[in-house]
């Protein structure tokens, strides 16, 4: 009788639904809230093809979106670098990769302005035909959710800079299984963020 129940046990933890039980209740909000971020884009992306995009008229894609794209996948790259780091107790090395992510992140929201700039001197504007208004409202609302991980990013870097100066607190920090999720969380995140917008720039080149 009890082997029975230790094997239902066993296979339940083994299941999709014992992963999920075992999931922290932060990464569960965070996973929740990335499906319905990408339910979001997915209505807008209908919304937006169901416009016909620009059809015949005299339309390029912003040079600067192809720019914002390169960015934002290298800052892909540099904060996938982050985690490994922090295992092997690097925590100035991290500092900067962090760093070197966050500067991705104005760079990119440099690259989206004027990528918007290129979009109004072509003659699309937000306020005009339907297919320029859901551009301009998909490129920022990517851009606002973008905005919230360089928030929680300045705050991880601000705190492990200050952690990296102190020896004490530094070996507290790399100790600490919440900072771990954070990064782990942010990692996630960001690369979400990546694999979004690349797939709204491959719908957006496919349909100017």
């Amino acid at each position: 009788m009890n082997q029975d129940r230790k094997n239902k046990v066993d296979a339940r933890q083994g299941s999709g639904f014992g992963k999920i039980e075992h999931l922290h209740p932060i990464r569960m909000l965070l996973y929740l809230s990335m499906v319905g971020i990408g339910i979001l884009f997915f209505v807008l992306v209908v919304a937006f093809v169901r416009t016909g995009g620009f059809g015949s008229e005299q339309f390029s894609l912003p040079r600067f979106f192809s720019v914002s794209t390169l960015i934002l996948l290298f800052s892909s790259y540099t904060i996938s670098k982050v985690p490994r780091i922090y295992k092997k107790d690097k925590l100035r090395k991290m500092t900067r990769y962090l760093a070197f992510t966050f500067m991705l992140g104005v760079a990119f929201i440099g690259a989206q302005i004027l990528g918007w700039r290129e979009l109004t001197e072509s003659g699309a504007y937000f306020t005009g035909k339907a297919s320029g208004s859901y551009l301009y409202l998909i490129t920022a609302l990517h851009l606002l959710h973008l905005l919230g991980g360089m928030i929680f990013l300045a705050f991880l870097l601000i705190k492990t800079a200050h952690m990296a100066n102190d020896g004490v607190r530094s070996l507290i920090f790399i100790r600490d299984p919440y900072r771990r999720l954070q990064l782990s969380m942010l990692n996630t995140y960001w690369h979400f963020l990546g694999a979004l917008w690349l797939t709204l720039y491959l719908v957006i080149l496919f349909m100017s």
